[in-house]
């Protein structure tokens, strides 16, 4: 048997810390036939240790599509014009390029990944037709050595999130929310994914049928998924929620998911301004002034539940700006039925809620409070030192949150 005579460059690969990457490779693999082959092959002949590193990567990668599941492999394939999955036979005969492409179109590769991988296939594909004049040079086998054992060799299969795992823990008999695992779980779940689940919550949330608990619980979901959910499933939701506003109907409940799951920007700005019209009529209804404590608190509340003003349109926002300014500062006080001095009458309900939505728009609001502060109906309320002490703390309010953000 003739044996095999070391190429020049194998000296170079073998003092390069190829061999010690090898120690990050996953324990499943550690002990495969592959992988002593490639031990063995480093020092006389890296060209072929990185052909059949790679045909390792390869191997595991088609495992892994298959752990992450076959139908999300089925709607990234279709979706992105691969070719069609249907059973794990068709994984195991998927060509290399388009699998690498399919991994990363599932989320089991990130897109720097993606693209270090695609270049080893590059690379092999090179090594598979070198000769005479082609050798492939330290910093080939450092490469590809390098992208297949941290890329794919060294990461355990991706278990997605699936719907299910929500679902047991939205409808568990106590207020429930999303552990770090999971979020991280859904952050990294491909975009159909991520929107299946989205509409499940939406479902939840928008189910009159279902219990207060279960509702809640949806609405906590979504909001801790708002903020890591990809900009593509956030589109498809606010889609698939548009869909659920109907002329007559209430509009609120949509409203409120929309908010929860941070896609209330991209509704219609008509059917915004009619729901943030409809608030402001009612705001006028209930009146602003102290006497009308009573029904203040569920009124704002229920405002604050759609995120206040932070997404109001601003023809409609300044009116809304002004009723909770005027609430706030109250009118000329004097001797109440038990005898005390008050200086200022106001709603002890209205005004904490009041400091609140402005506090938590500042930024957006700045400009409205500034103007109103100036308008007649402001001017008009505000008749004494008390009261102007109240003024000077609103405009306070949103020159702390501007500086603040």
């Amino acid at each position: 048997m003739t044996e095999l005579i070391p190429s020049p460059t194998a000296a170079l690969v073998k003092a390069s810390d190829v061999p010690t990457l090898l120690d990050a490779i996953r324990p499943a693999w550690q002990a495969k036939d592959l992988i002593n082959r490639v031990r063995r092959l480093i020092p006389v002949d890296p060209s072929s240790a990185c052909q059949r590193l790679f045909n390792a990567s390869v191997h595991d990668l088609r495992e892994k599509v298959v752990v992450a599941g076959l139908d999300i492999a089925m709607e990234a394939a279709k979706q992105h014009k691969l070719p069609p999955v249907a059973v794990a036979d068709d994984v195991e005969n998927y060509p290399t390029s388009k699998l690498i492409n399919l991994a990363y179109r599932m989320g089991i590769l990130s897109r720097p990944d993606w693209r270090r991988l695609a270049r080893c296939y590059e690379i092999r594909r090179d090594l598979e037709h070198e000769d005479d004049e082609y050798e492939a040079g330290v910093e080939d086998c450092v490469y590809i050595f390098q992208t297949c054992i941290n890329v794919v060799l060294s990461q355990d299969p991706i278990h997605l999130i699936r719907v299910t795992d929500v679902k047991e823990l939205v409808e568990q008999p106590a207020p429930s929310t999303p552990a770090p695992s999971l979020l991280q779980d859904y952050e990294h779940a491909p975009q159909p994914r991520q929107e299946e689940i989205l509409k499940f919550l939406a479902s939840v949330a928008l189910d009159n049928g279902q219990s207060d608990l279960v509702r809640q619980n949806a609405f906590s979901f979504l909001n801790h998924f708002a903020a890591i959910t990809q900009n593509a499933a956030r589109l498809t939701l606010a889609s698939h929620l548009q869909g659920k506003i109907t002329r007559g109907g209430s509009v609120r409940p949509v409203i409120r998911v929309a908010f929860a799951s941070g896609t209330l920007p991209y509704l219609k700005q008509a059917h915004l301004k009619d729901f943030y019209a409809s608030i402001l009529d009612q705001m006028k209804k209930v009146g602003y002034r102290w006497g009308a404590h009573a029904s203040h608190g569920e009124l704002l509340r229920s405002f604050q539940e759609v995120g206040g003003l932070i997404h109001c349109p601003g023809d409609v926002r300044k009116e809304i700006v002004l009723w909770l300014m005027l609430a706030y500062l109250g009118e000329e006080g004097g001797r109440t039925s038990y005898g005390n001095v008050r200086h200022v009458f106001y709603s002890n309900t209205a005004a904490p809620l009041v400091e609140e939505i402005i506090r938590a728009s500042a930024r957006v609001v700045r400009h409205d409070v500034h103007d109103m502060s100036s308008s007649n109906a402001i001017q008009r309320a505000v008749r004494t030192d008390h009261i102007q002490r109240r003024l000077d703390s609103i405009l306070d309010w949103v020159e702390e949150g501007t500086e603040d953000g």
